[in-house]
C-alpha cells in the first residue's frame, strides 16, 4: 500500500471515529428543538422543520439553570485552585528527586486515580461526617473532587517538570538563588503551559462531578448541574425535549472551552512526551 493510500485510509477512519463521537451531541441539540411527537416519530428523523428555540428560555426560566451552572463553576474553580496549589510543588518534588521512598509515594499516586468515585464515597462521607466537615456541603465535595482528581494532575504536570532541563536550576544555583527562588522564576514559567492544560482538564472533571454532589449537597440551592438534569429525569418523564435542552445548556460553556483551547491542550499534554 502507497504512503498516500495509508493517509487516504487513515483519514476516512478519523472521519468516522468523529462522526462517531460527534453524533450524540448533533441528537442532543436536534432533539432538544424538536417537539415531544417529532422526539417519538417511527422511523426517526435525522433533522427538524419546525424548531421550537423558545424551548432554552422556557428551561432557563423555569428550573433556574443560572444556579446550577453557577455551583458547577464554584465547584470546579474551588477544585482547580486546591489542586493546582497542592498539585504543583507535589509534581516538582516527584519529578526532581529520585529514590525509592519518591518511587513509592508515585506508585501509590497512581493508585489513586484508579479508584472510582463511587468506591471512595463511602468512607470520604463517613470520616467528614466525624469532622464536620459536612456542615459546608460545596467545600466537602471540592475536598473530595480534589483527591479524586489529584493523581491525574501530578501525573501530567510531573511529566511537564521533567521536560524542564535541570542545568538551569542548578546554573540559578550557581548564580545565587535558593531553591525555591529557582523553581519560582526558572522551573514555574517554563512548566506554566502544562500546570494550565492539567488545570483546565481538572475544570472538566470537576464541572461535570455527579457522585460527591449527589451525597453530600441535599440542599437544592447549592447543587450543581449534574445533580440538578439527574433531579430532572424521573420515571413518569415525557417533556424530553426540556431534559435535552437542559443538557445542551450544561454541556455548552465547557464544550465551548475545550474547543477554543484544544490547540493549547495537546501541545500541553505532549509536552513531557519528549526531553
Amino acid at each position: 500500500m502507497s504512503e498516500t493510500m495509508k493517509y487516504r485510509l487513515l483519514f476516512v477512519i478519523a472521519v468516522v471515529l468523529a462522526i462517531v463521537y460527534l453524533f450524540p451531541l448533533y441528537w442532543m441539540y436536534l432533539n432538544s428543538l424538536k417537539t415531544t411527537s417529532d422526539m417519538f416519530a417511527t422511523p426517526p428523523t435525522f433533522h427538524t422543520s419546525n424548531p421550537q428555540w423558545q424551548v432554552y428560555g422556557d428551561v432557563w426560566l423555569g428550573l433556574n439553570i443560572g444556579r446550577y451552572i453557577w455551583n458547577s463553576v464554584v465547584i470546579a474553580t474551588g477544585t482547580v485552585a486546591l489542586v493546582t496549589i497542592l498539585g504543583t510543588g507535589l509534581a516538582y518534588v516527584l519529578a526532581r528527586y529520585r529514590n525509592i521512598w519518591i518511587d513509592i509515594g508515585l506508585f501509590l499516586v497512581l493508585m489513586l486515580q484508579v479508584l472510582p468515585a463511587s468506591l471512595m464515597i463511602t468512607p470520604i462521607f463517613v470520616g467528614f461526617s466525624q469532622i464536620g466537615v459536612l456542615g459546608f456541603p460545596r467545600f466537602a465535595v471540592i475536598l473530595a473532587t480534589a483527591a479524586k482528581t489529584m493523581p491525574f494532575f501530578v501525573v501530567l504536570v510531573r511529566a511537564t517538570f521533567m521536560s524542564v532541563p535541570q542545568e538551569l536550576e542548578e546554573a540559578a544555583l550557581v548564580d545565587g538563588n535558593s531553591r525555591v527562588g529557582a523553581f519560582f522564576n526558572i522551573v514555574l514559567p517554563l512548566a506554566r503551559n502544562g500546570i494550565l492544560v492539567a488545570a483546565i482538564l481538572i475544570f472538566m472533571q470537576a464541572f461535570g462531578e455527579f457522585v460527591y454532589s449527589k451525597s453530600m449537597i441535599q440542599n437544592i440551592e447549592l447543587q450543581p448541574s449534574s445533580v440538578g438534569l439527574y433531579s430532572f429525569i424521573g420515571p413518569n418523564t415525557s417533556e424530553w425535549n426540556k431534559i435535552m435542552a437542559f443538557a445542551a445548556m450544561y454541556v455548552t460553556p465547557i464544550l465551548a472551552v475545550f474547543v477554543l483551547l484544544q490547540r493549547r491542550i495537546v501541545s500541553g499534554l505532549t509536552s513531557g512526551a519528549l526531553k
